[in-house]
């Protein structure tokens, strides 16, 4: 007998997109307030302006600068920008040049424009699509792009959280949640994709993707030169993963190569360890045996984890009224991960039935194992119930009423 678990939540697919364009799991650009000229430095408007293409051309030296946007110099946009806030004008230029930028139909003007907004590292994937008629790439080339560009932020979130060499379903939850403020804006072509993530939430996972791409690059030619894969292990700890490495691939697949650039925000700086302007890193399809064999390795290679779990029960299931039968909880502690099944004798199989229908979560003894990317909890035993307190056990309570036909057949049978 199955049923449809509870308490399960629905999350929006990260994939949303505005009809602006940009991508993002917690709102879309034009939700975002545009910059507040009193907060924006024009130092730091500069950089921007120059990394996103606008030429300089000339002005009052110390005083401002005149900047056009990319593109024919006929009809451009230009802005005048003051060096500083040292001169009585200031502000006001600032104001008419943001005021430029919001009006311009340059797609960097808008780029410009979030990095101000919302301070953020940037991340820029390239991808050598072969073209079809008339200079067009496939149709799926774009989502093709988007999709490997994801899991490739997932990976490097799940290596902020920690070191390992395959993930599973292990600490997933927290690492969506804290890309839920990337923006991610149009992918012409399929070609080319910008991400902005926010310093505040996500330079730790950028940092770290900075670092595993340089380390999967270095284990890649080491393994190319000496048929050795002993650079890969040590690149865990630079936070190269099974999840990473799929995401590297999925992003060559179909492709004459690719390539992964970064920028830091020019408001927080440059972080500690990294370098200024990091060089892009390349990958083609000749590394992808060598990327194939350690995403193989890091999934073979990781090992059960022996754990405690605390968590309520959302579904139960045997062949008959005795014997053994399968549960999954929802886990509330001891695991970094949502859900987990296990298999457990007629005895504990009772008190996980019974501890629900009274309203409390259960505790277990098991090894979480890696394969099926650590979903299932072997060798449970030590099943008890758990106190809660007053309002969740309410919450439980709730739940089992919706749902207590199915629940007096489960643990029937006496």
């Amino acid at each position: 007998m199955q049923h449809r678990p509870i308490d399960e939540p629905v999350r929006p697919h990260p994939s949303t997109e505005s009809d602006s364009g940009f991508t993002t799991g917690a709102g879309v650009w034009d939700a975002v307030a545009g910059p507040d000229p009193a907060t924006v430095d024009p130092a730091v408007l500069g950089v921007l302006l120059a990394r996103h293409g606008w030429r300089r051309r000339g002005g009052a030296a110390g005083r401002y600068a005149r900047w056009t946007a990319p593109g024919p110099s006929d009809g451009a946009t230009s802005l005048l920008v003051p060096e500083s806030r040292a001169f009585p004008d200031s502000d006001d230029l600032l104001g008419e040049a943001l005021t430029a930028l919001a009006r311009c139909a340059a797609p960097s003007a808008r780029e410009v424009l979030v990095s101000l907004a919302v301070p953020s590292d940037e991340i820029r994937w390239w991808r050598d699509v072969p073209e079809g008629p008339s200079g067009t790439a496939s149709w799926t080339a774009q989502e093709q792009l988007r999709s490997a560009a994801r899991q490739m932020l997932l990976a490097a979130a799940l290596a902020a959280r920690g070191r390992a060499g395959y993930y599973g379903a292990r600490h997933r939850r927290q690492a969506q949640t804290s890309l839920e403020g990337v923006l991610v804006g149009p992918a012409p072509g399929g070609r080319a994709l910008t991400a902005f993530v926010p310093v505040e939430a996500g330079r730790g996972a950028v940092v770290r993707l900075h670092h595993a791409l340089h380390a999967a690059r270095e284990a890649v030619d080491y393994k190319r030169a000496t048929g050795g894969m002993d650079a890969f292990d040590s690149a865990v700890e630079a936070g190269v993963s099974r999840e990473l490495t799929d995401a590297v691939i999925a992003l060559v697949h179909g492709s004459e190569g690719t390539r992964i650039g970064l920028e830091w925000s020019p408001a927080a700086g440059v972080p500690e360890g990294c370098a200024a302007h990091p060089e892009a890193v390349e990958f083609s399809p000749g590394d992808l045996p060598a990327l194939r064999e350690a995403g193989a390795r890091y999934l073979h290679g990781e090992s059960s984890v022996a754990v405690r779990i605390t968590g309520t029960v959302v579904r139960m299931r045997r062949s008959g009224p005795r014997g053994a039968g399968t549960v999954r909880l929802r886990v509330l502690a001891g695991a970094e991960v949502p859900y987990v099944r296990m298999v457990l004798d007629e005895e504990a199989y009772r008190i996980a039935g019974h501890a629900h229908l009274v309203g409390l979560p259960i505790r277990v003894h098991g090894q979480l194992e890696s394969r099926g990317g650590f979903r299932r909890l072997t060798g449970a035993d030590s099943v008890v119930p758990v106190q809660v307190d007053d309002a969740e056990r309410d919450r439980l309570m709730k739940s089992l009423q919706e749902n207590l036909d199915f629940f007096e057949e489960a643990c029937g049978g006496e």
